[in-house]
């Protein structure tokens, strides 16, 4: 077993490799991103955060179909 400086310096490494490995499986950005998109297009499924972006989203892509009803109140 290791002893004095010898311990303390590969207590010291380990507390370093395992700070290392959280901080690398912290917050994944994709999860958090993907949770982040609540609408969804119901013409071509695609998902926006906010409904600004929803209905700005509506009205250059869809111009032809209906506009949603959740959309109708939405200052673009």
């Amino acid at each position: 077993m290791a002893r004095g400086q010898q311990k303390k310096q590969s207590q010291q490494k380990n507390a370093k490799k395992a700070a290392e490995k959280k901080k690398s499986q912290g917050a994944d950005q994709k999860t958090a991103a993907k949770a982040a998109l609540v609408h969804s297009c119901p013409v071509c499924r695609t998902q926006m955060p906010d409904p600004k972006t929803f209905k700005q989203h509506f009205e250059s892509k869809h111009p032809k179909s209906p506009m949603p009803p959740e959309l109708a109140d939405v200052q673009a």
